[in-house]
């Protein structure tokens, strides 16, 4: 049963306290606390191995951390910790992330690649999608709509029936990041979005960014470009050895 808490300030959508996870004697994430406001876009930096992804892998429970706190504020405006809940329900509470390493399908389409991204919020049960009922159709033909303008948003809508494999990189990286837009989240983490892109790529991605916050996302993003840190960055934490060693804007730092 979830435990809801009131650990939040109330322009906070996430805390992390005191978080830490050890791999035997290796301290990837060592006694980490920052905490995320509403609406913001929260630059996470800092050299390889210095406990980024391990971070990320902690606040989305891919990782059970072995002490410390990840305080969300989810979709109905409940606060709870995610330490030890379920990994296939975090996504349900509006909390997504890409990750480094592109994840899609690459013998399904485009299209077919980020509708998966919309499957929680089927209603229909599998015996009505299976036997194609009014309602799983109705919902199918709405999802694929939504599926549609988020490629318009991104930006290559004109793709959506092409196969993923063979793809370029820049436009995986926009497809995962679609993908994750169909779940309506809350909170969007951003694993080097930009990473081995294109120029054109890149400056598509960060305006895609930017819109997403504009429109009331909350967006946690690392990488190791400080020009994309300085552009779009509210606020930032830098990380060494799983250790946060300065936080604030980057004017201050």
């Amino acid at each position: 049963m979830v435990e809801y808490t009131t650990k939040l300030a109330e322009d906070e959508v996430l805390r992390l306290e005191n978080l830490s996870i050890h791999f035997g004697g290796l301290k990837a994430v060592d006694d980490l606390s920052f905490a995320i406001k509403e609406k913001e876009i929260f630059g996470l930096i800092g050299p390889n191995g210095a406990g980024k992804t391990t971070a990320f892998n902690c606040i989305t429970q891919f990782y059970k951390p072995s002490s410390g706190a990840v305080y969300f504020r989810n979709k109905d405006g409940q606060v709870e910790n995610l330490v030890g809940q379920p990994v296939h329900s975090i996504i349900r509470k509006g909390l997504v992330r890409t990750f480094q390493n592109v994840e899609l399908v690459g013998e399904l389409s485009i299209i077919d690649n980020v509708l998966i991204g919309g499957h929680i919020d089927f209603k229909a049960s599998g015996f009505e999608q299976a036997l194609r009922l009014p309602r799983a159709r109705r919902e199918e033909k709405q999802m694929r709509e939504k599926a549609e303008d988020v490629l318009r948003f991104m930006g290559i809508a004109e793709l959506k029936d092409a196969l993923v494999v063979g793809q370029p990189y820049g436009i995986r990286k926009k497809v995962e990041m679609a993908r994750t837009l169909m779940c309506n989240p809350k909170l969007i983490i951003l694993d080097e979005p930009t990473v081995a892109v294109d120029p054109q790529s890149r400056n598509r991605i960060l305006e895609g960014i930017q819109e997403l916050n504009r429109q009331g996302s909350t967006i946690i993003y690392t990488t190791h470009d400080m020009e994309e840190v300085e552009q779009i960055c509210t606020r930032i934490a830098i990380l060494d050895h799983g250790r946060c060693i300065a936080s604030g804007t980057s004017e201050e730092l």
